[in-house]
């Protein structure tokens, strides 16, 4: 929308809309007794300007395709957003506005993806925004490369602050989106220069502009026009329009600003503004004083302006659309995996699964139009690799192999803005131990039910000589702990298709935990649909070995073992506990049968095993640098310790 369009708001509506907001800000923090007004407060101007002027949004249908994508990364300002959705005509209510932070409402603490209509992401943990953006902004590029700007053609746009540029994982993700000269991406830097502690002064002396700058960003310094929405609109036009760089649009904002007790203060951060503190910022706003005001002829123009502007914007996109001749749903859409199309392993092949997965990808790409892959720096090792894949560069955004470099936090954040935006398949991939480096995103992952697929390689003491630095034994564990996350660790390459099908059509995130070694087939792959099955049977069984991963093949061994000495021996597979969990208990005695003793095999710790066997083979303590086998050997992962604990569990002497 041009800056003369006819539907312009009246300038009057335009000066009380912000004061509304303003009042919203010190309204909703103070009702829940919790909350972060200054920010919300100082950048009423800026997000008034940007839905009712910059962005093309619309109200009427928050998940259309070519919608400009809005992401506020200081989450904490949540009220912000929630009173500008509501006077944009979204559906959040003026109650949703009264009940701010309150168990059930659509306005919750930080914004939430899935759960309030027009948040595109989870945000709170500072930062993270960034990346998500960033995520976005590559989806955009992509699809647009390759599809036509009549179909793909909007921005990403972000408000960070201070605190979300003191987090590496905002150097890592503008690094990248420099690199990448991702155009339609905007940052607007909050610059009030306070944090919780004290003046930003106490921390940080970065140059902001100029670290910006060395990345390949386009830097715009908007200087004191906070107050100046006509001066906003053009700088943000300005930044939309650039190309050749994403842009980051550094403003000087005064945080609680009218407030004349609190502006300029870092108890403005918090909740620090009292009922005199709100009367006396209200007068000056020109408010009558109401909690939660909302004055009809404002809500009214602004929300009809809004949903104008965003039917318009949307009809004139659904025009180009029919032009092209082909519904975007034909283009982008992604069919199930065929599981027929998918290789196959006979058993005693030896394979691994690292290496399986790039098989199963590679033999996959036509199912999945939205497939982008890559890797933090581990492309090979990892598997995430398609070999009909070209990269994706400055150049050429229609490139599907992304190459992340070293930024695995950004990489994690970027699946989750790509899996977010929609339209698009994000699998990435690095070492399991590295997970560490890219947990709080594959967390935001699992509360906003982002469909990545994080795939770990690597992913036992089997990694040998580069030792315990390398070496993941508690990240397991620590992944099974973590709720909405869907962890399979296949067996053998059989299981690892399985998985890759699962991986694909999932609603939510799923974690692969690949092997490093060659692992000899011993499954059909059908253990994962249900969580867990049987591989090896035989009547009566005496004892129940539980693996996963390359120690199913260990515990066959181990049976072969037990057999042979009249010990009859079953073995199980269990890839997913969530799946497993997820059965009926009459499937699950089907495999465990109660009364039945169990002993689980995993080179890993034995937290959590528990709940399923009455011993356990594991490793509970880091591990050491050596030869893979030799480590797992010494480390008790062996045929030797199987036997020993199922003579243990037997009570045999």
């Amino acid at each position: 929308m041009s800056s003369d369009a006819p539907d312009r708001l009246d300038p009057t509506i335009d000066e009380r809309a912000v004061a509304v907001i303003r009042g919203i800000a010190m309204d909703g923090p103070a009702a829940a007794n919790s909350g972060h007004q200054g920010t919300a407060m100082a950048l009423a101007p800026l997000g008034h300007v940007l839905y009712s002027r910059v962005m093309r949004h619309d109200p009427s249908d928050p998940t259309w395709r070519d919608r400009d994508r809005f992401i506020l990364s200081a989450g904490h300002a949540s009220i912000l957003q929630y009173a500008l959705l509501h006077l944009n005509g979204y559906a959040v209510s003026a109650d949703d506005l009264r009940a701010f932070r309150q168990w059930g409402s659509a306005t919750p603490g930080h914004p939430e993806a899935g759960h309030t209509p027009g948040v595109e992401v989870t945000t709170g943990p500072l930062g993270q925004g960034i990346a998500n953006a960033v995520g976005m902004a590559m989806a955009e590029a992509n699809l647009r490369a390759r599809f036509g700007s009549d179909l793909v053609n909007h921005h990403t746009w972000v408000i960070a602050g201070d605190g979300c540029l003191m987090e590496g994982i905002s150097h890592e993700a503008a690094s990248l989106a420099g690199h990448l000269g991702l155009d339609h991406l905007v940052c607007v830097f909050d610059d009030n220069r306070i944090t919780i502690d004290g003046p930003t002064d106490l921390t940080v002396d970065d140059d902001a502009a100029a670290r910006f700058r060395s990345y390949g960003w386009n830097v715009i310094d908007a200087g004191e026009i906070g107050e100046d929405l006509d001066a906003l609109e053009a700088v943000l036009n300005e930044a939309r329009d650039h190309r050749g760089a994403p842009t980051l649009v550094v403003l000087r904002t005064h945080i609680g600003f009218p407030s004349p007790d609190h502006t300029d203060s870092a108890a403005a951060h918090g909740l620090a503004f009292g009922a005199d503190d709100i009367a006396r910022t209200k007068e000056i706003l020109g408010l009558d004083g109401t909690p939660f005001e909302l004055p009809a002829d404002v809500v009214d123009a602004t929300q009809a302006h809004a949903m104008s502007r965003g039917a318009s914007a949307h009809a004139q996109w659904q025009q180009r659309a029919a032009a092209a001749g082909q519904p975007w749903n034909d283009l982008v859409h992604s069919s199930p995996v065929d599981v027929a199309t998918l290789p196959t392993w006979s058993a005693g092949d030896k394979v691994a699964t690292r290496k399986a997965i790039q098989a199963c990808i590679d033999a996959s790409v036509d199912s999945l139009p939205g497939l982008l892959i890559g890797s933090a720096d581990l492309t090979g090792n990892t598997g995430t690799k398609a070999a009909t894949f070209t990269p994706m560069t400055r150049d050429d955004h229609a490139g599907r192999q992304i190459h992340y470099g070293v930024r695995e936090h950004a990489m994690g954040a970027a699946m989750v803005g790509m899996a977010r935006h929609g339209d698009i398949c994000a699998v990435g991939g690095t070492f399991f131990v590295f997970a560490d480096y890219m947990r709080p995103a594959i967390r935001l992952a699992a509360l906003c039910s982002a469909p990545c697929v994080f795939v770990f390689s690597h992913d036992s003491v089997a990694v040998g000589e580069d030792g315990p630095t390398h070496q993941p034994v508690e990240h397991l564990a620590s992944l099974r702990a973590m709720p909405g996350l869907e962890v399979i660790r296949p067996a053998d390459a059989n299981e690892t298709a399985a998985a890759w099908v699962i991986a694909t059509q999932s609603m939510g995130p799923v974690a692969m935990i690949l092997s490093r070694q060659d692992i000899t087939v011993v499954t059909d792959g059908s253990a994962v649909h249900t969580g867990a099955g049987i591989v090896v049977n035989v009547p009566d069984p005496a004892v129940i070995l539980i693996g996963t991963g390359a120690e199913v093949s260990v515990c066959v061994d181990a049976a072969a073992a037990l057999n042979d000495r009249g010990v009859a021996t079953r073995v199980v597979s269990m890839p997913s506990w969530e799946r497993f969990s997820e059965c009926d208990p009459s499937e699950q005695a089907a495999v465990l049968t109660p009364g039945i003793p169990t002993v689980s095999v995993e080179a890993g710790v034995s937290f959590g095993w528990e709940r399923w066997s009455d011993r356990h083979v594991g490793i509970d303590r880091f591990g050491a640098s050596a030869p893979g086998g030799e480590v797992l050997e010494r480390l008790g992962i062996s045929v030797e310790a199987i036997t020993t604990a199922v003579d243990d569990v037997l009570g045999h002497a």
